[in-house]
């Protein structure tokens, strides 16, 4: 019979190898061509050098985890969001200068604001369903702030495994020009310049859109919005499709919807430059929202438009137009009535992209005019806008933006309480945007 000690060695050891101690064969030395090529993944395995081209303007999702068919559809969805707060009264001259339009802090008793709050609650619930919500916590269409409303609730239904082709049904932005499409994430100015913008305010309605694009026109948009180029994302090559056409959270007001129709494509040169262009137009009947007692009126209005869009990315330099032509509703203070008249306003702008110290800053410059109403303002309010914009974007990390610019603006808008009024006047503004 064993000594205790001797017991009580064997028992331990035994213990040891029963709780998953070190196995023998883990002990014996590596053979010299296991040794080998584990110096050479060693010394292949370096990090990859830096992207030349582009550098992330938002912080890059990590690779998602391989999906099992036992996950469910929320855990196939990802939250992302930013939120932009500014001060527009530096150096300003004229307090009476204001942009409802644009930014509802613009001008007297403005201060402090918070232009946007976004949470953005996407994925593929499916292979062929994707699902796209978007609340905003912002401001809303009457200046009351830290108003929650959903700026996008739509489903993209996809007709292959490519998703070349698919339907956005939803409330979603309406395809029609460049810059109301490119998201205010990305968008060097602070706002969307009058001409267009004023076609969709809030750029978004309710309605049922056709897309259509090539994997390799997919591959160049998202490569485009991802990379800091300030493109818009994927809204097809080709797209077309209905709206109700009283823009985003309004109800229909008519018997009838809009249509809309855009074609642009993402080239790419042998050098690696990109440039997009762009026609778009949509037409319908608009009933206007408000307007003043003793106004003459008109129970609905032709609404129509047409836009060229031009973009060549800034590689590092970049220029950017468009340009749009078209009829609506316009306040008329000789007749105090809105009428019919033709319209049209567009922009150019330059940009420079510059990478320092894995930061980036991009100088830009912007011109831009607009002649006629915002159907969506009081009294489809007539406008005559000039104004040249200047500023730089400072990018020192991927989560926080800095934005100074300063506006040089000439603007006529009038209704029926406020005929002749312009206004001119110059001031900086600041903003900071933070990406999560």
């Amino acid at each position: 019979m064993p000594s205790t000690p001797r017991a009580i060695a064997w028992f331990s050891l035994g213990v040891a190898l029963a709780a998953g101690g070190p196995s023998l064969h883990a002990q014996r030395p590596a053979s010299s061509s296991q040794a080998v090529a584990a110096d050479t993944l060693s010394a292949t395995a370096k990090p990859a050098p830096p992207d030349s081209l582009v550098t992330p303007a938002r912080p890059v999702s990590p690779p998602p985890a391989t999906q099992s068919p036992s996950r469910t559809w929320y855990e196939r969805l990802s939250l992302r969001g930013y939120a932009q707060i500014r001060y527009n009264r530096l150096l300003e001259t004229n307090n009476q200068l204001v942009c409802s339009q644009c930014d509802r802090s613009i001008g007297n008793n403005g201060g402090i604001f918070l232009r946007r709050g976004r949470l953005v609650i996407s994925g593929d619930v499916h292979p062929r369903v994707y699902v796209y919500v978007q609340p905003d916590y912002g401001t809303d269409a009457a200046g009351v702030q830290h108003y929650l409303q959903i700026r996008d609730a739509y489903f993209d239904l996809s007709l292959d495994a490519k998703k070349e082709h698919r339907f956005r049904i939803g409330q979603s932005k309406v395809p029609f020009g460049f810059e109301n499409l490119q998201s205010s994430q990305n968008r060097l100015p602070l706002d969307r310049h009058d001409g267009l913008n004023s076609a969709v305010p809030n750029e978004r309605d309710i309605g049922v859109f056709y897309y259509w694009a090539s994997t390799t026109a997919r591959a160049r948009f998202k490569t485009l919005n991802d990379s800091g180029l300030k493109g818009t994302g994927d809204y097809g090559v080709f797209g077309v499709g209905v709206m109700n056409g009283q823009t985003a959270n309004r109800p229909e007001a008519n018997n009838s919807l809009h249509n809309v129709v855009r074609l642009s494509y993402p080239f790419r040169l042998p050098s690696g430059q990109f440039f997009e262009a762009g026609i778009s137009g949509y037409s319908g009947r608009f009933v206007v929202p408000s307007r003043t007692a003793g106004v003459r009126v008109l129970p609905e209005y032709t609404d129509e438009r047409v836009a060229l869009s031009f973009v060549w990315y800034a590689q590092p330099f970049g220029v950017e137009g468009e340009y749009n032509w078209g009829t609506g509703p316009e306040y008329q203070a000789a007749s105090n009535s809105i009428d019919e008249r033709s319209l049209q306003g567009g922009f150019v702008q330059t940009m420079y992209r510059w990478r320092t110290h894995d930061q980036v800053i991009q100088p830009f410059a912007r011109l831009h005019s607009y002649h006629g109403g915002k159907k969506m303002e009081q009294d489809a309010r007539r406008y005559e806008v000039h104004e040249l914009e200047a500023g730089v974007e400072w990018l020192p990390i991927p989560n926080f933006e800095l934005t100074a610019q300063y506006t040089m603006s000439d603007r006529v808008f009038e209704d029926a309480a406020t005929v002749g009024n312009r206004q001119k006047g110059n001031f900086l503004r600041l903003q900071a945007q933070f990406n999560y």
